[in-house]
């Protein structure tokens, strides 16, 4: 069941949002060769709990250990953070977090490069934060969420690269996972009508090989098939009358992030 959310509730939901975009960019400079995922997670919920009320929405959710989800190269998603696994010049690395806030859940998700990387690896991210971008412009009343995925093909389409299938985004409120689904690829006008007060968890991976995926002995760990290094991107968007609303920047404001 999709649940549409007043006014009132998308502002506490970009309350927790805003912890979100903050974290991003104190946890940047310290997303360097030499650091451990273990780290990046620890310093993660120290920041978030640092914050009256909020706790890390992931921690414990399904049974997962950490924090963050910190998926490095090949790793789409949910990589879980270790003291073994450390960061070294080259690699891009996914920090995946949820925060949740009086009641109210966020989600976001950035890839970042550790020091210098390659061409390909940049233009990734780059592919990657653009296919967000017009993802969330599609998120408007009266479009369809085939809408969304079908911004995020165009913008992928003729790169090379290829969107993971497997995984899509969601809504989001009072739980982290909500109804709808919202998938990366879609025909315009096709799917479920969009309408306001829905807020959705957009977040398109992109895999410069292969879009098929494995999941690892742990249970968790989802990577490309083929070992192909993957990016992926979200924001926690409300679909408002004055247009899409990004919630889990550090300023919560309508357009792209």
């Amino acid at each position: 069941m999709i649940e549409l959310k007043t006014p009132r509730e998308i502002e506490e939901i970009a309350r927790a949002g805003g912890i979100i975009g903050a974290l991003f960019r104190e946890i940047e400079r310290s997303v360097v060769a030499g650091e451990s995922t273990l780290g990046l997670d620890r310093f993660a919920e120290e920041f978030i709990r640092s914050h009256p009320g909020a706790v890390p929405v992931f921690k414990g959710l399904y049974g997962f250990p950490g924090s963050l989800c910190t998926s490095i190269n090949e790793e789409v998603v949910h990589g879980i953070p270790s003291d073994e696994r450390i960061l070294r010049d080259g690699d891009i690395i996914s920090i995946d977090v949820g925060v949740k806030l009086d009641g109210w859940c966020s989600d976001s998700a950035r890839t970042f490069p550790v020091g210098e990387v390659s061409p390909e690896r940049e233009h990734l991210l780059s592919v990657t934060r653009e296919a967000l971008d017009r993802a969330v412009e599609a998120a408007v009343p009266g479009a369809h969420v085939g809408d969304i995925g079908h911004a995020v093909e165009k913008v992928v389409e003729g790169t090379g690269f290829s969107i993971v299938r497997d995984l899509v985004g969601h809504g989001i409120g009072r739980k982290v996972h909500e109804d709808p689904q919202v998938p990366n690829r879609g025909r315009p006008g096709a799917g479920l009508e969009l309408r306001e007060g829905m807020v959705l968890a957009i977040e398109p991976m992109i895999a410069v090989g292969s879009y098929r995926t494995r999941t690892l002995k742990d249970n968790w760990t989802v990577v490309t098939a083929d070992g192909s290094p993957a990016a992926h991107f979200e924001h926690t968007v409300a679909l408002t009358a004055d247009g899409p609303r990004i919630l889990t920047a550090e300023q919560s404001r309508v357009g792209t992030g």
